[in-house]
C-alpha cells in the first residue's frame, strides 16, 4: 500500500460539500468515482484536509488515499483530471509518507471570503461573492477583527446544529482590505468549526453596516452562544485558499 497526497481545486456551486452525503453529490464523491477505475474491486476512499460547505470553493484543499496500485503519479494526475467534470481539478498527484494524512496532518488552513459592493454585480462573479447593497465601514470592522485574534472558545461562532463540544481554536490573522471594489476577509487559523468562517464575516458586515457596535465581537466571544454573534454569511463568497503542513 502507498499513500498518494492530492491538492486540488474547486467551484463548489453544483455540490454539496467536500464531504459524501445522502442528500445530494459532493466533491469526495465525485474524485472517488473518479480514481476508483484503478484501485479494482477495493473502493477508495479520500481523506479531505476540510469539509468545505455546499456552495464553498477551493483554490489548495488536500486529500489522502491509501492506494495498492503501482501507477505513476504523473499518469494518475492525468488520468483523474480526464475523468473529473470541468469545475473539479486536480493540481498536483504526489507520492507521500505513507502515514500522512490530510487531515489530522494539518496545522493550519487560510480561507478568503469576497464581498461585491459595485451596485450592479458582474455576472462572472455571481457564483463567487456576496453581493451587498448596503455600504460597509471597513475601519470598524478592522477593530471588530482584533478581538478575534488568539486562542479563544469560538462556539459563538458555530453552527447550532453542529456536534462538536470543544470551541477552542486559534486565528493567527484576520485581515479586511478593500480590493478595487470589493471587500475582502481573509482568516487564517489552526482549524475551524462548522460554518465559523462565514458567521465571523456576517459578524463583521453586521458591524460594518451599524447594525451591532464594534465592541460587541468581543461580548459575541465571551458568551459561547450562537445567538450572541450575528448572521452567517452565504456559502458562495468563501474560498479554502490553502492548507498548512
Amino acid at each position: 500500500m502507498r499513500t498518494l497526497k492530492l491538492t486540488l481545486a474547486y467551484d463548489g456551486t453544483n455540490y454539496v460539500g467536500w464531504q459524501r452525503q445522502e442528500n445530494g453529490l459532493a466533491v469526495q464523491q465525485v474524485l472517488e468515482e473518479a480514481l476508483q477505475p484503478m484501485c479494482g474491486d477495493r473502493v477508495p476512499v479520500l481523506m479531505g484536509a476540510g469539509r468545505t460547505d455546499a456552495g464553498v470553493h477551493a483554490t489548495e484543499q488536500v486529500a489522502s488515499v491509501r492506494v495498492s496500485f503501482d501507477h505513476a503519479a504523473s499518469a494518475v494526475h492525468r488520468a483523474l483530471n480526464v475523468r473529473l467534470p470541468r469545475d473539479i481539478r486536480v493540481l498536483a498527484v504526489e507520492d507521500a509518507d505513507p502515514r500522512f494524512h490530510a487531515r489530522f496532518d494539518a496545522t493550519g488552513k487560510s480561507y478568503r471570503y469576497r464581498i461585491a459592493t459595485d451596485r450592479v454585480p458582474l455576472p462572472f462573479d455571481r457564483w463567487f461573492v456576496w453581493q451587498m447593497a448596503q455600504p460597509c465601514d471597513i475601519d470598524s470592522m478592522r477593530a471588530a477583527a482584533g478581538a478575534l485574534l488568539g486562542r479563544h472558545d469560538f462556539t459563538s461562532f458555530q453552527a447550532r446544529d453542529s456536534a462538536v463540544l470543544d470551541g477552542w481554536r486559534t486565528l493567527e490573522r484576520v485581515h479586511v482590505e478593500r480590493v478595487g471594489s470589493e471587500i475582502q476577509i481573509e482568516v487564517d487559523g489552526d482549524g475551524f468549526l462548522r460554518h465559523m468562517v462565514r458567521i465571523i464575516v456576517g459578524t463583521l458586515v453586521d458591524i460594518g453596516v451599524g447594525n451591532r457596535a464594534v465592541d460587541s465581537m468581543a461580548s459575541a466571544l465571551a458568551a459561547r452562544d450562537r445567538q450572541a454573534a450575528g448572521r452567517t454569511a452565504p456559502a458562495q463568497g468563501l474560498t479554502l485558499v490553502k492548507i498548512r503542513y
